[in-house]
């Protein structure tokens, strides 16, 4: 599935947080999305997945407008992995992860062998099995952050927002996590945090600063001295591996 976003831009009063901001991923390409602290990276993905509306701009879906979607027919669509997940109610693991298949219910239908099914899998994906029956709240963040992963693997969609999916993550799960969403035969715009994570998983990369694109293109294009310099006003130097992946050191 093809996702993009048009011009996008979003105000808080006087304040401009994104400034006709565009982007897009091709069918099954891995996005990411990098750059510093209040670059705007949250709050463009929350425009795409539909919690924050634009000011101006459209975000679409294979060359559907999103705003003209129902969130069930979205949903079935676009899944997300957000970096903070709060439940009023005290739920097991495996009901957080049976919410990815309330999209594909109708109104009162109950869930199914199918279903449940689904969520063994995708718990077994991200090494969660173990903890079906916990209490999610009881979980550390990491062990959460898979769980919503998880979620969004039984969701089924064609296309992935994640936003900065690696926090509370050992270097263990970071790269088991991101390995099993490289994996997926779906699109994917991720906010990273990371530059190595991104360098490492990304096909191409989009870099914001203060609310506007300020650089995209392929790791290799992108994630130079300069620009890093530019961005984060650190000194770096990049180096390649014996299997030709590139690596950021910071000076």
């Amino acid at each position: 599935m093809k996702i993009e976003a048009e011009k996008i831009c979003l105000s808080y009063g006087t304040d401009e947080i994104l400034k006709e901001v565009s982007l897009y991923a091709e069918n099954q390409e891995f996005i990411g999305l990098i750059g510093p602290n209040g670059s705007g990276k949250s709050t463009l993905l929350k425009c795409i997945y539909r919690v924050l509306e634009p000011n101006l701009g459209c975000v679409f879906l294979d060359d559907k407008p999103v705003k003209d979607m129902n969130y069930k027919s979205s949903a079935k669509k676009m899944a997300v992995v957000a970096q903070h997940n709060y439940y009023n109610f005290d739920f097991s693991v495996r009901e957080v992860v049976l919410m990815g298949r309330s999209p594909h219910k109708k109104a009162m239908e109950r869930d199914n062998a199918q279903d449940y099914a689904l969520v063994e899998q995708a718990l077994k994906e991200v090494g969660m099995s173990a903890f079906a029956n916990r209490s999610f709240s009881t979980l550390s963040g990491g062990e959460q952050q898979r769980v919503i992963l998880a979620r969004a693997l039984a969701q089924q969609t064609p296309c992935l927002i994640l936003d900065e999916p690696t926090n509370h993550l050992d270097i263990t799960h970071q790269l088991q996590l991101l390995r099993i969403v490289k994996n997926l035969d779906v699109s994917i715009v991720a906010a990273i945090h990371d530059l190595n994570i991104a360098a490492m998983f990304c096909d191409r990369i989009y870099v914001l600063k203060d609310g506007e694109i300020v650089g995209s293109g392929t790791p290799k294009e992108v994630l130079t001295r300069k620009l890093i310099r530019e961005i984060y006003q650190v000194d770096s130097e990049i180096v390649t591996d014996s299997q030709g992946q590139m690596h950021i050191l910071f000076v």
